[in-house]
């Protein structure tokens, strides 16, 4: 009689405890969170991931590269220095439309188109830049000449030794040189009229 009592007890018991079984199933279909099968955008997903198109499906910064800097032509290896007693290195100039100005103190040629250059150069500020390269004399006479014709809104160099004059190809003033921003130049001698200069400025800057 006693082991017959414990039968309806152990049956019970098997019973609940496969009614707990079937229970769990129900909360674990499809993957778990946080696993790698994430969905796209829920909290567990991984990066690798996310849907095309999205701003994280874009690799940053893939397939570019920072800009080259301008290579530096031969013909603007040099320093020199200023009227104003500043460095100057023509290195800064690669890549940009430039117009070298050489001019001597005492040349009449020089100081009739120093009015043409003062204009000129005002009107394409920013567009393309003006160097003046004075030689054949000293600074003291260079310094008198800018100061004469006002035409101190750009630079000029000091180059009583003819270094750039050199540079360049340089062999009489008055001459003009129109560097490209690629390195390429012609030049034109003097005198040259304001229109002239301004029509040749404004090819050049064309280029740029």
């Amino acid at each position: 009689m006693v082991r017959r009592r414990w039968i309806p007890v152990v049956v019970a018991a098997v019973l609940a405890l496969g009614a707990c079984g079937g229970g769990s199933s129900d909360k674990t279909e499809g993957p778990a969170a946080g696993s790698g099968d994430a969905a796209p955008g829920s909290p567990g997903a991984d990066a690798s991931t996310t849907a095309p198109g999205s701003a994280a499906a874009v690799p940053t910064g893939a397939g570019t590269s920072a800009p080259p800097a301008a290579a530096v032509p031969e013909k603007l290896r040099f320093t020199a220095t200023t009227l104003d007693g500043a460095p100057f290195d023509g290195a800064q100039l690669a890549g940009k439309p430039v117009v070298f100005w050489f001019w001597a103190p005492w040349c009449p040629k020089c100081k009739s188109e120093a009015p043409g250059v003062a204009e000129v150069s005002a009107a394409f500020q920013g567009k393309v830049s003006f160097v003046g390269v004075a030689g054949l004399d000293n600074e003291s006479a260079m310094e008198k000449f800018v100061a004469d014709t006002r035409t101190g809104g750009i630079p000029h160099l000091s180059d009583e030794k003819g270094e750039v004059w050199r540079k360049l190809g340089i062999t009489q003033q008055s001459t003009f040189v129109f560097m490209a921003p690629d390195g390429s130049t012609s030049k034109a001698s003097g005198p040259l009229g304001k229109d002239e200069l301004e029509r040749k400025v404004a090819e050049l800057a064309a280029k740029g």
